[in-house]
């Protein structure tokens, strides 16, 4: 099976969830700045949230880019990550609700977690359909910001209830080091490209 069917339902279901979103930030009733004060909680973590999903979005798209078949399990990992990307909306909800509180920035944690996790499956299948000359094996190499990030968001799990702040710290942290474009699959495909090229 190609992958463009596979993109296209990825792209659409990324797009609602961040639609949901943003429909989640409740306009203020009164037409002064000050009106929005209060809203502006509840905009960083909708910023954050936004973040993370353009991050797996963009990260996605370059993972596919190394991919030129799509099996019948690359379809259930896509779709169990995009069941995890999907719960974002609710956990930014009910922590804003709760003025992040302990047990809901907790499962923003667990949320996260369980998509890097959804995220390197998707990651470890692509490469196993690809064999021993996996291009996105060659691409990923040791994938250092792969393995730390869960650590980064079990930290923040744990830390929840005693500290929310240091919480949303970690997450802050996480997506920062996420934020940096990953060239990666990039260099490989030019590389492979221009291979192609000088051959011809």
């Amino acid at each position: 099976m190609g992958k463009s069917r596979l993109e296209a339902f990825s792209d659409g279901v990324i797009a609602i969830i961040i639609t949901i979103m943003v429909l989640e930030l409740r306009a203020p009733h009164e037409a002064s700045l000050d009106a929005l004060r209060p809203l502006l909680p509840a905009f960083l973590s909708y910023a954050l949230s936004f973040l993370y999903i353009g991050i797996y979005w963009n990260n996605h798209h370059h993972m596919l880019q190394a991919c030129h078949r799509v099996s019948g399990g690359i379809l259930w990992a896509n779709l169990h990550l995009l069941f995890w990307l999907s719960l974002i909306p609710f956990t930014t909800a009910w922590m804003d609700e709760n003025h992040y509180a302990g047990g809901p920035t907790a499962l923003y944690g667990v949320v996260l977690l369980m998509a890097a996790i959804a995220y390197w499956i998707l990651q470890h299948l692509i490469i196993l359909s690809q064999g021993s000359a996996s291009i996105l094996k060659k691409a990923v190499g040791g994938d250092l910001k792969g393995r730390l990030s869960p650590l980064g968001y079990v930290a923040a799990i744990l830390v929840a209830h005693w500290s929310s702040a240091v919480s949303m710290a970690l997450y802050v942290a996480v997506a920062l080091v996420w934020l940096i474009p990953d060239r990666r699959i990039e260099h490989v495909l030019q590389g492979r490209e221009s291979e192609h090229i000088d051959g011809k």
